[in-house]
């Protein structure tokens, strides 16, 4: 557009404050007098966030000039900052600022930035009734005075997205608020340099990202950045501190960031002043303590990741709305998927822990914290039919590309008392037919060079590293997909092999997630007949490593299994293809398929041996992979056995707790026990043998049963019942070392109740009242089983109120690394005061749930209430 004013133009200048903008809206609608009422309210709009981001960014005299023709509208808002550029950004549904240039390209006709002497001038027109005008857009102006070139390294590219538009918002919000140093403790100038730079970055890192190519998760920039801006960037920075603190406060209306977010803006401001100043450059993968900084906490949230995971997953929006949940989590929550899309997040969470889960939901919006955020949380979820599911909780922040967080829960089902599980409510319903990639565009040399063999150690490397991130198989070979997708091939196939010989079709990746086809779909193949003898029948039965470049059609297949694969190479535009079993202790468990499309040089044989060499390691993690998960739920489905079914007693509540621990195969030494002695006692246990393997869990089922024996015998006082297993152990198992605790409840149906107990070393049973007194029963202590059965050991009698909780527990519940065990103690006793009155599950869950969070240790409680009939 020329910059030069025709006749009949009129312009007027207004002060850099922000009641001008109010008054040119009135400027140009007095100025388009006699133009179409809708030309004449879209120029108001427009001028009105033209001349809003000037009086912002440019804070200078604004200059308006308007005139029309023949129906057209053209509108120029110029001010004296031309080292200021226009930032356009990426329209984004949730952003609270930088809307303002996006609706100037979205309604005008045309329009466009030019920079002149010592000026900047935005414009627009608006051509209602004429032939569309020639393309425009917002020209990019170079930054002025000296640069230097700031390198950031696997910068997170869709976090960092959700850290500037979070920051912009907070400056808007301080600009714009009254009291400001009071509020936030920023002053007025520190603001105007902190809005200054921020809008240099912003211009700087949206040029930067004109030039690169974004195909990952993360993405590496050089940026030319003015040298001398280094002080205005610790300005900038010490703002978005106070501005966040404020924010946790309550004090803006600005949410405060999340943890992740805001620690990659605190990245990119440290690397710029950093690098400024003279420094190296430090990789935002490299540094230590960040949240978030593994491969796929910075992996941009997609509803295919969870619909694709075998664990059970549900995805939320900042509403506790559920946006996504995958057969798994329905399965086991009694659950049609559609069903919960839309739901609250509560109808998966009892009735009384969604008090605790709103307050817990709303401090994390408010306050960015949270003190389960990536913690494996035991505790019940709620079935469909009201019944509650043990399981472990794990909750992370993921960012999506519109801009939301989305909270990413998987509940793992856990190893739990009989009664207070429940089995799977239907059958499987098969791998879901959901394809998802997000592989990097990051570019491969092709050819018949030899891979040099610091790229060849790397690429065994990536793809080792790739499969170790996680206990997931399919996740794990997903992410392999996508480093070989980024090094070496453009499409990367897995097929697997399950235990019946059947092949299924579990991952297919591209370089370029946007080529993946409908057609392309996951699931079981075709059977592998004995006689097949295409390539893909071959190397499911253990040839290869097979270089094929030339592809036949699909109209040259013997078998269904061969038509499948050759309909897929010829979708994937397959010019050439390496295929590899993986095999590991002489068994085929499934098959790599890596392809090249026509435009890059086909494989060669050096090709071919350094995919034999990469299968090797990935067949062994696959095998690993299996081994572990084979081990856990044998595991957990021995821990299942050897737990007791609990007794239903006259006027007596029982209730018990297990949560096996996070961090071990799912079985250890933990016990309980409850059982009738006569119509007046009921005998209880608690226990832990040293150890959390297979021996620990056997000597433990071993110790429970002598004990039941005993005391069901000899009917003794609760030191002689634990003299006698102590000998027993000491005979039988020499090399075994436990704790135990044994009480016996004495007292008729109506009461008065008493509890004879003794412990062998185990921590001391702990009485609540109903009041809300609590204390220790810890006058019967004596030396743990399996050390010396000749010592005296103690028994103790205590009166039992009606309606007080008598608590066993194991040492899981209550001990932390540098936590003294008195303070442990004594934290217990403040929490069950508070649920002294709590119905007995709901004393027990929430226990479990505020003190077993992030335990690396099993953890067993038993829980006893007397309750005369008729009360």
């Amino acid at each position: 557009m020329d910059s030069s004013s025709p006749p009949g133009v009129l312009f007027r200048r207004f002060p850099p404050e922000a009641r001008s903008v109010p008054l040119a809206r009135r400027f140009v609608r007095s100025a388009l007098r006699g133009v179409a009422p809708e030309a004449v309210d879209t120029a108001e709009l427009l001028a009105s966030e033209l001349v809003t981001n000037a009086v912002l960014h440019a804070r200078t005299e604004v200059e308006v000039r308007v005139w029309s023709h023949e129906s057209q509208v053209r509108v120029r808002v110029g001010d004296g900052r031309p080292d200021r550029p226009l930032v356009p950004r990426e329209p984004r549904p949730y952003a609270g600022a930088g809307r303002g240039l996006a609706v100037v390209e979205a309604l005008a006709s045309s329009h466009g930035a030019h920079v002149g002497e010592g000026r900047k001038t935005a414009w627009f027109e608006l051509w209602p009734q004429a032939p569309a005008p020639p393309t425009s857009g917002w020209d990019s102006v170079p930054v002025y005075g000296r640069t230097a070139t700031v390198t950031l390294i696997d910068l997170p590219y869709i976090v960092f997205r959700a850290a500037q538009q979070h920051g912009d918002e907070m400056l808007r919000e301080l600009t714009l608020t009254t009291c400001v140093e009071e509020r936030a403790g920023v002053s007025s100038p520190e603001l105007l340099v902190a809005g200054d730079v921020a809008n240099v970055i912003n211009a700087c890192m949206a040029s930067a990202l004109e030039e690169t190519v974004i195909g990952g998760a993360t993405v590496t920039l050089d940026i030319a950045f003015p040298l001398d801006a280094a002080p205005a960037v610790d300005t900038l920075r010490h703002v978005f501190e106070h501005g966040d603190a404020a924010a946790q406060l309550g004090a803006l209306l600005t949410l405060p960031a999340p943890p992740h977010v805001r620690s990659t803006y605190q990245w990119v401001l440290d690397q710029l002043v950093t690098q400024l100043s003279g420094g190296p450059p430090t990789a935002w993968t490299l540094l230590p303590g960040v949240p978030d900084a593994t491969f796929v906490e910075v992996t941009p949230w997609d509803a295919g990741e969870v619909e694709d995971s075998s664990v059970p997953t549900v995805a939320a929006d900042d509403d506790g709305r559920i946006i996504a949940a995958n057969a798994a989590l329905a399965d086991l929550l009694g659950w049609q998927t559609d069903e919960l899309i839309g739901r609250p997040l509560t109808v998966l969470i009892p009735e009384h822990l969604r008090e605790r889960h709103r307050a817990g939901f709303t401090a994390l919006r408010l306050t960015g914290r949270s003190r389960i955020m990536g913690r494996s949380i035991p505790l019940p979820a709620l079935h469909h039919d009201g019944s509650l599911v043990p399981v472990r909780l794990r909750i992370q922040s993921q960012e999506a590309v519109d801009g939301r967080t989305v909270r990413v829960g998987q509940f793992m089902p856990r190893a739990t008392a009989p009664g207070e599980e429940r089995p799977v409510s239907r059958p499987d319903a098969g791998p879901s037919a959901r394809l998802h990639t997000g592989a990097a565009a990051a570019s491969w040399a092709g050819g018949a060079e030899a891979t040099p063999a610091w790229e060849r150690l790397s690429l065994l490397a990536d793809t080792t590293s790739a499969l170790s991130s996680t206990l997931d198989l399919r996740e794990g070979l997903r992410r392999v997909c996508h480093v070989l997708t980024q090094q070496m091939a453009d499409w990367c196939v897995v097929d697997l092999l399950d235990e019946h010989g059947d092949a299924e079709r579990v991952c297919v990746v591209h370089r370029e997630p946007r080529a993946l086809s409908v057609g392309v779909d996951l699931g079981r193949l075709p059977p592998v007949s004995d006689n097949a003898r295409g390539p893909l029948a071959r190397v499911l039965h253990g040839a290869g490593p097979l270089l094929i470049t030339d592809i036949p059609s699909p109209g040259q297949a013997e078998s269904a299994l061969d038509a499948r694969q050759l309909e897929l190479f010829e979708q994937l535009g397959a010019s050439s293809t390496i295929m590899a079993p993986l095999r590991a202790h002489r068994e085929v468990l499934g098959a790599l398929i890596v392809v090249r499309t026509g435009h890059d040089n086909p494989f060669t044989e050096k090709d071919a041996l350094l995919v034999a060499d990469l299968v090797k390691g990935i067949s062994l993690s696959v095998d690993n992979a299996r081994l572990h998960q084979h081990t856990r739920t044998a595991a957990e489905r021995l821990q299942r056995s050897l737990l007791p079914r609990l007794p239903k007693i006259p006027s007596m509540e029982i209730t018990a707790r297990y949560a096996p621990s996070s961090t071990t195969a799912q079985v250890g030494g933990d016990w309980f026990d409850a059982f009738p002695l006569s119509d007046t006692d009921t005998a209880l246990v608690i226990g832990d043998v040293s150890g959390h393997d297979l021996n620990a869990a056997v000597t433990m089922s071993q110790l429970r049963n002598m004990l039941r024996g005993i005391a069901v015998d000899c009917q003794d006082r609760p030191s002689e019942v634990l003299r006698r297993l102590d000998l027993a152990t000491l005979t039988l198992y020499p090399h075994s070392t436990a704790t135990c605790a044994y009480a016996v409840v004495k007292g008729p149906r109506n009461g008065p109740w008493e509890v004879h107990h003794s412990s062998a070393g185990h921590l001391p049973l702990l009485l609540t009242c109903p009041n809300g007194d609590t204390h220790y029963l810890d006058t019967a202590s004596g030396l743990l089983i399996g050390v010396d059965s000749t010592l005296p050991r103690p028994t103790a009698r205590d009166p039992l109120p009606a309606h007080s909780t008598l608590l066993l527990f194991t040492d899981g519940l209550i001990e932390r690394p540098g936590e003294s065990l008195s303070d442990a103690m004594t934290r217990l006793r403040r929490h069950t005061a508070a649920l002294a009155r709590a119905p007995l599950d709901v004393f027990c869950d929430e226990l479990i749930l505020g003190l077993g969070a992030g335990s690396t240790d099993d953890i067993a409680l038993l829980a006893l209430r007397p309750a005369p009939p008729g009360t």
